[in-house]
């Protein structure tokens, strides 16, 4: 009994951690440093489209290496440390506390935030890397990077069905993302109440588009992964640059790559969106507690 009720407690007091308004402050830092990122990265792909900027990587390194780059890169840099790492703690708030929305508390959503907890928190030492060497390099190209890891667990017994299972669940993931955001599940997280009739739909349609541009990204990289486990070549694996440099090729030509590159920028617009109107549990819900208890 005193076991179950000291996890009880220990459960409450790491709710109202998850629920603060801390965690809030770190989510919104969190996505606005995500926002950063994705509008380099649509800029990045713009510029390659358009036939310029060959020297640079259109993905998450490259953004950073463009960072540093910057007067005053060093200090970018490690604000930009500070939103990652407030994007991974909150995620893992959410990992272990539930999410903050009605359903949060399912293990899929669980385990989802757990994936994006991991994954922000490897960008997070991947920019640290790059800021402690001086800020224009320190991090890998994630196409380089991407063939090396697929190339070691290629290596692994049943590495062959690792890479294919990743790839098959980083396309499904793709899949999902896309339908999800066709259907506008993601206003759910927001205080649409408080936008006007106009922000509303801009919000909407930089999600929308943003959100299915991200998915069909997702889809593409996870397929070429696939099909490296298939052949068992790692040099199909591809990571975001090469996977929208891919898009190119494509009787759509640059046309596809801008228009991925664009779509990208406006999720990382979104981000800044979010950020602004997402709602706070512990003070936009209370006062729904009531009535849910009630209709229960």
């Amino acid at each position: 009994m005193a076991t179950e009720k000291d996890a009880a407690q220990a459960k409450t007091r790491g709710q109202r951690v998850a629920d603060s308004r801390a965690m809030e402050v770190a989510s919104r830092v969190g996505l606005c440093a995500r926002g950063v990122i994705y509008v380099l990265v649509g800029l990045l792909a713009v510029r390659i489209g358009l036939g310029g900027g060959s020297d640079k990587e259109a993905d998450r390194s490259g953004a950073v290496r463009t960072i540093g780059e910057q007067s005053y890169g060093q200090v970018l840099l490690w604000a930009l440390v500070v939103g990652l790492a407030a994007m991974a703690l909150w995620r893992f708030s959410e990992a272990a506390f539930g999410q903050a929305t009605e359903g949060g508390d399912k293990w899929t959503r669980r385990l989802g935030s757990l994936g994006l907890a991991v994954f922000y928190l490897v960008i997070c030492i991947g920019v640290v890397q790059t800021a402690l060497v001086g800020g224009s390099g320190g991090t890998r190209g994630g196409d380089e990077s991407s063939k090396d890891y697929t190339a070691r667990v290629l290596e692994w017994p049943y590495g062959r069905v690792i890479v294919g299972v990743f790839g098959a669940v980083l396309a499904i993931v793709g899949v999902v993302l896309v339908v999800r955001s066709l259907m506008r599940k993601f206003e759910e997280n927001l205080r649409t109440e408080r936008m006007s009739r106009t922000t509303r739909r801009i919000v909407a349609a930089l999600g929308i588009i943003g959100g299915v541009t991200c998915g069909v990204v997702a889809v593409a990289t996870g397929l070429f992964v696939l099909l490296a486990a298939v052949r068992f070549d790692a040099g199909e694996a591809k990571g975001l640059d090469e996977t929208l440099r891919s898009f190119a090729d494509t009787p759509a030509g640059p046309v596809l790559l801008i228009a991925a590159a664009v779509g990208l920028l406006l999720f990382g617009l979104y981000s800044f969106c979010e950020a602004r109107w997402r709602k706070a549990p512990e003070h936009d819900g209370s006062a729904e507690q009531p009535i849910r208890r009630d209709a229960g």
